[in-house]
């Protein structure tokens, strides 16, 4: 007995001196952390928290009244240096193709899907291999994946096309703000799968903006080619709906952090829409109380070329060097190094529109968002702010302060949108360095 005792004492004390190993009994925090190492996004633009005075900064001329000046701040965050283009775009629709294709190879070939986890248990649904190369010619694959393509007596001259009809993003978001709104207690006993909200959208921009947007106008060489044509692979993408531009955003985070995962490293923060506050903060460049990007109040330089992609003059198209859009980083960069946050495309944002907003919107990095169930609300419910003006508008929309709307399931051939990434920190230079690869 005397000898279980010693030696149970004796495994008590090793137990405990491994234990201590390290920080001898001291609050050290957990160790073996992953580095806090935070690389800049490639084509994104870091911009530095701080405040301004956000709203008008020159008469109203539509008497609107939709806004008023007040002093806001907003945190550090990433944006895109340019409007997202037909090419970057294009990277999501592939892969939604490709995921369709591969879903529907796996219940023939075991090698387009993983069936079973480490332990030998299945997986349900399985999950996609993406290793092997799909032959979208060969014999087999032909009849197994005939339903992604137009059937006979929808093609054009025979030719064998995807169609789009089926290109569905199915993809899911996590309602944190009704988790919010319940007493504190309740929290810690919510069902998480309540506040998962599963969502399908048809991916596929709407090509046909191009004529519908402008009656008894020629455009139909824009909506046969402005998305697939490679001269215009570095235009910015239109005809993207508000909810397409959200599960854009959805499936670039998940990309990166899928990649993130597969190295052990954590993941990275999500990619949105910008708000309001965060569109025109960054569209100042730092210059406050400025009616444009680049200054103003003029929109010529010196030498008098037109800074932006606009509708100038007495409605002279192509006096500024264009006609509709043209590609992206065309015209000089804002102070932060931001392209096209005035004309080009007007930019959706990622906040519900409310004329009275600024009235009610938080100081700090203000933010409003609204659901819109087209079961219960009426339509202009849906309606979600844009910003920056377009090729077709007139200078006064060029202006950072001026607010506009459309509806989140409309699309249009003068809308597209850039991603924000929001920084996790107060600032770069507090913490180890930055790396510009992932």
């Amino acid at each position: 007995m005397k000898n279980l005792v010693l030696f149970t004492l004796v495994a008590f004390l090793f137990a405990g001196c491994n234990l201590f190993i390290g920080d001898r009994g001291h609050l050290v925090g957990v160790q073996d952390r992953p580095f806090a190492e935070y690389p800049d996004p490639p084509g994104m633009v870091y911009i530095p928290m701080g405040s301004f005075i956000m709203g008008p900064s020159d008469q109203d001329i539509a008497y609107s009244q939709n806004a008023t000046s007040r002093t806001v701040s907003v945190p550090a965050f990433y944006m895109d240096e340019t409007e997202i283009t037909n090419n970057q775009y294009r990277q999501f629709v592939h892969w939604v193709r490709d995921s369709l294709a591969r879903s529907l190879l796996a219940d023939f070939d075991d090698a387009f899907g993983f069936f079973e986890d480490e332990f030998g248990m299945p997986l349900d649904p399985p999950v996609l291999n993406w290793q092997p190369r799909i032959r979208w010619d060969g014999e087999e694959e032909r009849d197994i994946l005939a339903e992604l393509f137009l059937p006979e007596e929808e093609r054009f001259f025979r030719r064998r096309e995807i169609d789009t009809r089926q290109l569905v993003y199915r993809y899911y978001t996590i309602d944190l703000r009704r988790a919010a709104s319940y007493d504190p207690v309740e929290r810690r006993n919510l069902n998480r799968a309540d506040l998962v909200q599963q969502h399908e959208t048809h991916i596929y921009p709407d090509t046909l903006v191009w004529i519908s947007d402008f009656t008894y106008s020629y455009n139909e060489p824009m909506a046969k080619q402005y998305f697939w044509h490679p001269s215009f692979d570095h235009y910015p993408v239109v005809g993207v709906s508000w909810v397409q531009a959200r599960a854009f955003n959805i499936w670039r985070t998940q990309y990166l952090n899928a990649y993130l995962a597969s190295r052990g490293r954590p993941f990275a923060m999500d990619f949105e829409l910008p708000s309001e506050a965060q569109w025109e903060y960054a569209a100042r460049g730092g210059r406050d109380l400025s009616p444009y990007p680049w200054g103003g109040p003029y929109l010529r330089d010196a030498e008098g070329c037109f800074l932006a992609n606009f509708k100038p003059l007495r409605g002279n198209y192509s006096a500024d060097g264009g006609l509709y859009t043209v590609i992206v980083g065309h015209y000089p960069p804002n102070d932060y190094g931001l392209y096209d946050m005035a004309g080009n495309v007007a930019e959706w944002t990622r906040n519900a529109y409310d004329e009275s907003f600024y009235y009610f919107g938080h100081d700090l990095s203000p933010d409003y968002q609204y659901e819109f169930d087209p079961d219960v609300d009426p339509t202009s419910m849906s309606r979600k702010v844009v910003r920056g003006g377009s090729w077709k508008d007139i200078g006064y929309f060029l202006q950072v302060s001026t607010r506009a709307y459309e509806y989140q399931d409309t699309s249009k051939s003068y809308i597209g949108f850039r991603s924000i990434q929001t920084y996790p920190g107060r600032d770069r230079d507090d913490g180890p360095g930055a790396s510009n690869v992932y």
